[in-house]
């Protein structure tokens, strides 16, 4: 982690890697931590609130507007410098078999909920970095299946697609500002996500969340996209640099078009 953070903000905090990160952000880091299950947010506030540490908790679920915008309000309250956008889902099955508003939900949990709650904390949080000549940082969860089409996970694919274009197109435009930003991308994870997405049984050689947390936060301003996994980095390797040099070639040309062009 290239700085310290004073109060992160980490979204599907209730299980999985979310819970991870709340668990391996160091004692000194304050939290916000927010999930669907009030139970469980209330289990992570006892277990992680120690001395003087702050440990805010809010119920949410960010497929809705209304709960994101409490989301970000509480955030800018607590002036959090490090955003861990986590939460995530999905369904297992060809599209038109799945649940409909499920599909919707993916994009908008996968998607939307993490590209608004950016732009609208970042500002703020890059005006305080300048402040206090400490970087902010932005880490979005994305996923190895965000190289390629997978059918029978097609919208969670497409959407892990999305996220990390988008991570790594954004860290270009910020590569010069005080923020390190972050792809993060877990190979086979033991969460409950799989359960939730109608898998059953346990996939081999799937990692643990703790090991996907801790190689996040080693990468945060080192590298704009980490594969988690040594296999997992082997196979994707060619799509990843390729992908390093277009986006910074791209970043050129898009910055002079703009100069040149205007919006």
């Amino acid at each position: 982690m290239a700085s310290a953070h004073r109060f992160a903000l980490v979204t599907g905090a209730t299980s999985g890697i979310g819970a991870a990160f709340a668990r391996t952000l160091p004692a000194e880091t304050n939290l916000l931590l927010t999930g669907r299950s009030p139970e469980r947010l209330e289990q992570m506030r006892a277990e992680l609130q120690v001395g003087e540490r702050i440990v805010d908790t809010l119920q949410a679920d960010l497929t809705r507007g209304a709960d994101r915008a409490r989301l970000i309000e509480r955030a800018e309250a607590h002036a959090v410098d490090l955003l861990v956008n986590n939460a995530g889902m999905g369904q297992f099955g060809a599209v038109l078999d799945n649940d409909p508003q499920a599909e919707i939900d993916t994009t908008v949990l996968n998607c939307t909920a993490p590209v608004e709650l950016s732009v609208r904390l970042l500002p703020t949080m890059l005006e305080r970095a300048r402040v206090t000549g400490r970087n902010a940082g932005l880490i979005n969860v994305s996923s190895t299946f965000a190289v390629s089409p997978v059918p029978y996970v097609a919208t969670y694919s497409a959407s892990k697609a999305f996220i990390l274009s988008w991570t790594e197109a954004f860290a270009e435009e910020v590569c010069r500002q005080p923020l390190d930003v972050l792809a993060l991308c877990p190979g086979a994870t033991r969460t409950a996500i799989a359960g939730r997405a109608g898998l059953r049984g346990q996939v081999p050689f799937a990692a643990e969340p703790e090991d996907v947390a801790k190689q996040g936060l080693r990468a945060l301003g080192r590298h704009t996209v980490h594969v988690c996994g040594a296999g997992s980095r082997a196979v994707l390797t060619p799509y990843f640099v390729p992908r390093k040099l277009a986006a910074s070639g791209l970043n050129l040309a898009m910055g002079f078009a703009k100069r040149t062009l205007g919006r």
